[in-house]
């Protein structure tokens, strides 16, 4: 019995796919570092209850954030992303949260930066809010111990590949960090879209990119380049057949950036059998019924795709490009756009 509805939704369904190869299939991930930020702030004094948390976000955080501050009696706002559908803005609504959306804008990235300015204008205006900054605060990493937890007990450390989006940085770097306490050795593979600044595939386009969470067009201070040992580029075309093959093949219902993580996975897994792969299965496929599920048909056959193996970014090239990190840190260079 638990005390409350987080307590339920936290914990991944862990489900074997084949012989070393595994999902954590989450509702919504990032409700631990939700959790585990709120509940540190309150402790530490930082924040206190009744206090309003503002965060801009595409879907997952934000009702993570909800759910959190339901939990702990705070009030939640949200500077949503364009992206954000029907659905999540109900259940937002109806937890309380006041949300404002931005409107359709030219780009992502464009997206990204009116949330950004949005929240500067609010906290100039009301100084009472706090910033949860899920992008740059590494509070965030913290609730991912308690899940580090739960792959050990079941799965182990040894000849563990950790698998999934870079994001924000703390949920598959979070993870990971934590279960290279028990084992150093734990590998961890990094899914990034094409048109990403954060491991340099900003030059690229997807037009039919919706890859919501795994990249984005502004640098994030969480995302530690050190902890990836390979980083694989997928346009939307793969992330749809690996999401359409988890369940046409496994029957699991999962999201676009999980579909991208089963196929490199599942490609891994091939190759290096001796070692158990966990794919992070970040949300479930709601939020891409229509653009990736209704469209079922227009699937490639993932039995037919891989990477190209490249060796620096001068040689990346869509549609699946796969690159050895070995745990380095990454200078985007003059040029490139400041964090936010």
């Amino acid at each position: 019995m638990h005390e409350h509805i987080t307590d339920a939704l936290k914990t991944p369904q862990l489900v074997r796919l084949g012989g070393n190869l595994v999902v954590a299939r989450f509702e919504t991930l990032k409700i631990y570092s939700a959790l585990a930020a709120v509940r540190t702030l309150l402790e530490r004094g930082t924040v206190s209850p009744g206090q309003t948390l503002v965060d801009s976000s595409s879907g997952i955080y934000a009702t993570s954030l909800a759910l959190a501050c339901h939990r702990y009696g705070m009030r939640c706002h949200i500077i949503a992303s364009t992206t954000v559908d029907a659905t999540v803005r109900a259940q937002l609504d109806i937890l309380g949260a006041t949300v404002e959306q931005m409107p359709p804008s030219a780009s992502l990235r464009l997206d990204q930066e009116a949330r950004v300015r949005r929240v500067r204008r609010l906290l100039a205006e009301r100084p009472d809010v706090h910033w949860m900054r899920q992008y740059h605060d590494d509070i965030h990493y913290l609730g991912y111990e308690e899940f580090a937890g739960v792959v050990a007990s079941d799965l182990g450390v040894d000849a563990l590949t950790v698998v999934g989006g870079v994001g924000s940085g703390a949920s598959t770097g979070g993870v990971t960090e934590y279960l290279r306490r028990a084992n150093p050795a734990v590998r961890l593979v990094g899914l990034q879209p094409f048109g990403s600044v954060t491991f340099g595939s900003e030059t690229f386009s997807d037009p039919d990119a919706i890859i919501a969470g795994i990249g984005s067009s502004i640098p994030f201070d969480n995302v530690r380049h050190e902890l990836y040992d390979a980083i694989h580029w997928l346009d939307f075309r793969h992330a749809m057949a690996g999401a359409v093959a988890l369940l046409r093949e496994h029957a699991v219902f999962a999201g676009l950036s999980t579909g991208a993580a089963y196929l490199v996975a599942r490609w891994l897994a091939a190759r290096s059998p001796e070692r158990t792969h966990l794919v992070i299965g970040a949300d479930t496929g709601h939020r891409y019924v229509e653009r990736v599920f209704a469209r079922h048909r227009e699937a490639l056959d993932p039995s037919a795709l891989k990477p190209r193996e490249i060796f620096s970014l001068d040689e990346l090239e869509m549609p699946w490009s796969a690159m050895r990190w070995d745990r380095r840190a990454y200078d985007p260079g003059p040029g490139q756009p400041l964090s936010i």
